[in-house]
């Protein structure tokens, strides 16, 4: 799937970050003590502006209804801002509550983003206040590089391996990969904003954690992750590849699988259903890898994780090939294949490439492999599947309403025939209808069969304009979301 045009840039994400920490012993709207902490982050930040954010903890008794205040040390001003009413009155600004958002419980948090302009430097505040009483305590920028925090109760996510037609863990367990999808670090970068679209820290992976989520599928852009020229290198290169792995280090701290899924890719292409047929760059999705970059793409990934076998690895989003020719016997020749392929402009990267690429470095981590027709068709997907010394691979399929197969009619013909054969993971499931009937359908057929499945997509980007699961990244459903909300939640 790709992220709605108009949304793209929308907001900045988490490339480089700092934080600023204060311990607050009281402030309550009574006056009675209530001590909490508050934590201020940079999220991101670019020549005129950067993205923040702020979490408060209470430690003391119940809130009905927070408001926090600070002041600017320097130039910065608000511009929008998200999870909070947000205002500005010179140098001072104030977050108030939603109306879902008031209460906290003791020890509960609640977070809240924001957007600002600034100019020159941008010193943290150093001081808050909670509901007019005055916050004490330490300030100052913290180590964004500083370990994650200790594993959820769920433990460690499973090391899983292929059985059959079973994803099975280190104990024989049988295991599903059930969760969302987290969009943004595909396109954030090459566009110079970021790396991720919205916060990415610690309450932002607890709050995905809390809907019963154990996978998480992160699309990366090979042109950033190698640090190619044209990409702005504080969100290439070795900046990106850090953010990424901090990332998958607090999924995994949350017992959450993360799977590093390759979206966006190099090659210009101008045939059918071309997305961005003026340019090589990846900035668009492509029908097919290329043989120029993805190969070393995925190379250095498994370098990265070959020794944490937890992270699963997903070759290439929705490949197309068979949008280039009508001949399926060459596209499916082409998806496995690669080299010089009909209708496709530049030099291909086949499926069996890359997964040599992976396993020439001894890496033996679970393989994603999607079909063709955007992923949605896998009726010769067995027939033509890599071969895999390590035979760990799994089939990878999406689906929306908007589909050619998306009925149960076609997915019995066409893919119970394949999850009898191997794992079968939906690595995107929604609909375009701000609303989750189609999925719900969808979770019911792949559940019969014991299969894997993620929602697409964990971002603020407003239901009518694609499927985005949040409302907010404390994890506020959207009319879409709340349906595979609360069936994840029923399965648990």
């Amino acid at each position: 799937m790709r992220p709605p045009p108009r949304l793209r840039a929308l907001v900045a994400a988490v490339a480089l970050a700092m934080a600023a920490t204060a311990f607050v012993p009281q402030g309550s709207a009574s006056g009675t003590a209530a001590s909490c902490t508050v934590e201020y982050s940079v999220t991101s930040q670019w020549s005129n502006g950067f993205q923040g954010s702020v979490t408060l903890t209470n430690h003391g008794t119940p809130l009905e209804n927070w408001s926090l205040a600070f002041d600017f040390p320097g130039s910065q001003k608000v511009t929008q801002g998200w999870s909070a009413k947000w205002s500005q009155s010179g140098k001072t600004v104030t977050a108030v509550n939603e109306s879902w958002n008031g209460e906290i419980a003791t020890g509960g948090s609640v977070s809240a983003g924001f957007t600002a302009a600034t100019s020159g430097s941008n010193p943290a505040p150093t001081a808050f206040t909670l509901n007019g009483s005055a916050c004490t305590g330490d300030s100052g920028p913290t180590d964004p590089n500083e370990p994650p925090p200790d594993p959820s109760p769920g433990g460690a996510p499973p090391k899983l391996r292929v059985s059959g037609n079973k994803l099975v863990d280190e104990k024989g367990a049988t295991r599903r990969l059930l969760g969302v999808n987290r969009s943004g670090g595909e396109f954030m970068c090459v566009q110079g904003y970021g790396v991720f679209d919205g916060p990415v820290d610690d309450a932002s992976v607890k709050a995905i954690a809390d809907w019963k989520v154990n996978a998480v599928r992160v699309p990366l852009n090979e042109e950033c992750w190698l640090g190619l020229s044209h990409v702005n290198p504080a969100y290439a290169g070795a900046n990106y590849i850090t953010a990424v792995k901090q990332f998958v280090a607090r999924l995994e701290a949350h017992g959450i699988t993360p799977i590093l899924e390759l979206h966006w890719s190099n090659g210009k292409y101008t045939g059918g259903d071309s997305h961005c047929p003026d340019t090589e760059y990846a900035t668009c999705q492509k029908p097919m890898p290329n043989a120029r970059y993805t190969p070393s793409f995925w190379t250095s990934v498994a370098q990265t994780f070959k020794n944490d076998p937890a992270v699963v690895f997903d070759l290439f989003n929705e490949p197309f090939p068979d949008r280039a020719t009508s001949n399926l016997t060459a596209a499916w020749t082409c998806w496995r294949d690669g080299g010089t392929c009909p209708g496709i402009d530049y030099p291909v990267a086949g499926m069996q490439s890359l997964v040599n690429a992976v396993r020439a470095t001894g890496a033996g981590n679970l393989v994603l492999v999607p079909g063709i027709a955007y992923s949605n068709d896998m009726r010769q997907w067995p027939e033509y599947r890599p071969t895999d010394p390590a035979g760990n691979l799994a089939a990878a399929w999406h689906t929306y309403n908007f589909n050619v197969c998306a009925s149960e009619s076609c997915w019995n013909e066409q893919l119970a025939p394949v999850a009898a054969q191997v794992p079968f993971v939906a690595g995107e499931i929604g609909e375009n209808t701000c609303s989750h009937g189609y999925i719900d359908r969808v979770m019911a057929w792949l559940d019969a069969r014991g299969a894997s499945y993620l929602g697409w997509t964990w971002n603020t980007w407003d239901c009518s304009s694609g499927p985005s699961l949040i409302s907010d990244y404390n994890g506020t459903p959207t009319s879409f979301g709340v349906g595979l909300r609360d069936h994840l939640k029923g399965l648990s």
